[in-house]
């Protein structure tokens, strides 16, 4: 609307993402404590992992879309376009139909004590405390990370931006294979098991990411950089988020959610900064072993913890 009547500048796109980075916290934290709502707790990892199935086909089929829509539209039609499909979901969520137990002390709630209850539950559990520090640290690593991957791909391989857009994908499609099997691999190895194995998975797909632009064909070993990486978050994802609802009581969904999704982003947020500042000082290399190095070290807070001895699915 704004780029209608020639009133879009940086400075109110800028508000906006605020505005909208904002709300999608809630959105979440929202979206992930009602689910228990909607299906039995010992459904809840299959039900994660439907939903990051449906996530995986829509970022991989997303961004294609989105660059016809740009390229025969131009990008503020293409914007409205989005805006439409967010006004669709919401219509569609008001068909839910769920019988919520009222919010405790009604008469008298604070959001200060809410939120205090929150950060006590999230950084207090003996399991909850250790798996939110490492996706914490997780979320830092990764963005860093993908900060870092468009230089190596953009300007030290010299690929295109057609060639970066498949790679991408590439990992989205890995992830719905991951989110398909990860009930599977939850029941096979355990609950906790399984997700430190698969945030083992991520230094791992980091080193080769940063060995990519030194060997022959080194597109083909970026690719199988990205799609370890998917899979791994496809697993990981419906068994992390399964377990928190479980083992969270329902009062304390909405606090929980929240103050985890809260301090995933800032630290992705966090990482981003992190990224750029070390490719400024340091080479894409040397910020890539960083990048693993760091994501070694969130696979071992989780590995480390009680998780290790978690079978819940």
């Amino acid at each position: 609307m704004l780029w209608a009547f020639g009133a879009l500048e940086v400075w109110t796109l800028v508000v906006l993402l605020l505005a909208f980075g904002a709300f999608s916290v809630f959105a979440f934290a929202a979206t992930q404590s009602l689910l228990p709502h909607l299906v039995p707790r010992d459904r809840l990892v299959v039900a994660n992992a439907r939903l990051d199935q449906s996530d995986a086909a829509a970022q991989t089929l997303g961004p294609a879309l989105g660059g016809g829509l740009v390229g025969l539209l131009g990008a503020p039609v293409a914007i409205a376009v989005d805006a439409v499909s967010y006004l669709v979901d919401a219509v569609l969520n008001t068909g839910l139909r769920v019988d919520e137990s009222p919010p405790d002390h009604a008469g008298e709630r604070r959001l200060r004590r809410e939120i205090s209850e929150g950060v006590r539950w999230t950084y207090r559990h003996p399991t909850l405390a250790p798996l939110a520090v490492s996706t914490h640290v997780w979320f830092v690593a990764n963005a860093a990370g993908f900060t870092a991957l468009t230089v190596v791909v953009l300007r030290q391989m010299g690929l295109s931006g057609l060639v970066f857009g498949l790679l991408v994908a590439s990992s989205g499609v890995a992830s719905l294979v991951g989110a398909t099997v990860a009930l599977m691999v939850g029941r096979r190895l355990g609950t906790g098991p399984a997700i430190i194995a698969t945030r083992s998975i991520h230094p791992v797909a980091w080193i080769l990411v940063a060995a990519a632009p030194h060997v022959p064909n080194g597109v083909v070993l970026l690719g199988g950089a990205l799609v370890l990486q998917g899979l791994a978050m496809g697993v990981e994802n419906a068994n992390d988020t399964g377990y928190w609802q479980m083992v969270t009581p329902d009062r304390l969904l909405g606090r929980a959610n929240a103050t985890r999704r809260s301090a995933n982003r800032s630290a992705g947020a966090l990482g981003a900064v992190l990224g750029g500042l070390a490719l400024t000082l340091f080479d894409e290399g040397l910020t890539l072993i960083g990048v693993a190095a760091l994501s070694a070290v969130s696979a071992m807070i989780v590995g480390l913890s009680p998780m290790r001895t978690v079978c819940v699915t």
